[in-house]
């Protein structure tokens, strides 16, 4: 039997948007990659870039070009001579190849390093080099496999914001594949969410994390608090969720990013979105008693695990480290604040 690696798969990729490609290792980002590119061809359905259909289209004759997770840049080759490497095939004179890699090395920032060899550059400066040659021969769709995995983490966010901004300068089609959540919701203006071969959701940054379209996609960006209730349907245009021993809660309908059936739900409550009222004063739009069982301190968040009496698992709950805001203690009671604005409403399964 044939092993599909993608499946049902259908989707558009806007001219000019930075769209990630976000999953767990063997999802199935790198194929679709790879068929885009033309390395891998597709047993059925097809594939079309600015209007062209690429069936039949060798892969060094598509309007794309495709940045490795280990750059591949040439290493008998100086930064002037890698980045150009693929204008020879142009047949372009001297002057105008000059021009051109001058005007690609100013753009991602390595004015001066024309002669600089391979060897002699750091991770970053690789980096800058593989986008820069591939940039250069100006494709429609540049496609990144994971380019920025190898970097250290300062790097890394600073090469994200680079890249960002690069293409946003040029203005060209990528695609951006990574495992990193932290990465796509930062970089992306559309994420695309792949499990075993499917796209499972498409959206922007926000509206993926702050309302994911099952309970798999909402584990899997960033943390979710989750609690069993029933969804109550009450025929108004708002619905009304039991949350068990956060009682009940009216929510509207785009807190359920599919529709759902009076039944049985998850409801998902980002950590951020609750918060601990530490001063007698403090108030919110619903509270509840815990108790603190961990606080773990990152400088500017506290994290905070909090047992709540009638709920089978404790809260995670990101706390701001505000002026004059005090750390609170393991063992120590707390009051639980939420709103109900900030509840997302999951299919049971």
């Amino acid at each position: 039997m044939e092993k599909k690696f993608l499946r049902d798969l259908s989707l558009d990729f806007p001219r000019g948007e930075l769209t990630s490609l976000l999953g767990p290792s063997g999802c199935g980002k790198t194929t679709l990659l790879r068929l885009i590119a033309g390395f891998e061809q597709p047993t059925k359905g097809n594939i079309t870039i600015d209007g062209f259909q690429m069936d039949g289209v060798e892969a060094n004759e598509r309007p794309t070009n495709m940045v490795f997770q280990s750059y591949a840049i040439f290493p008998h080759l100086n930064v002037e001579e890698n980045v150009g490497y693929g204008l020879k095939r142009l047949n372009l004179g001297k002057d105008e190849t000059a021009r051109r890699v001058d005007e690609m090395l100013n753009l991602v920032d390595l004015d001066n390093y024309n002669k600089r060899p391979a060897h002699a550059l750091s991770g970053g400066q690789r980096q800058r080099v593989a986008l820069a040659r591939s940039l250069i021969m100006k494709p429609k769709v540049l496609l990144l496999d994971e380019p920025l995995s190898s970097l250290d983490k300062n790097l890394r966010e600073q090469m994200q914001v680079e890249l960002r901004h690069l293409q946003r300068s040029v203005g060209i089609t990528f695609i951006f594949v990574t495992h990193d959540q932290e990465e796509a919701l930062t970089m992306s203006d559309r994420t695309a969410v792949m499990f075993e071969g499917q796209i499972v959701q498409i959206a922007t940054p926000q509206e993926i994390y702050s309302r994911p379209k099952s309970k798999r996609v909402a584990s899997f960006i960033g943390v979710m608090n989750f609690i069993e209730g029933q969804l109550l349907k009450d025929g108004d245009q708002n619905t009304t969720v039991d949350a068990g021993i956060l009682g009940n809660v009216k929510v509207n309908p785009d807190q359920m990013p599919i529709p759902l059936n009076s039944g049985p739900v998850t409801i998902g409550i980002r950590p951020e979105m609750l918060t601990l009222l530490i001063e007698d004063q403090d108030r919110t739009e619903f509270e509840i008693g815990g108790v603190i069982l961990e606080g773990a301190y990152f400088g500017d968040m506290t994290n905070y695990t909090v047992q709540v009496k009638g709920l089978k698992s404790p809260l995670t709950i990101s706390m701001r480290n505000t002026a004059g805001r005090r750390v609170l203690e393991d063992g120590e009671s707390a009051r639980v604040g939420w709103g109900a604005d900030s509840l997302v409403i999951l299919n049971k399964s």
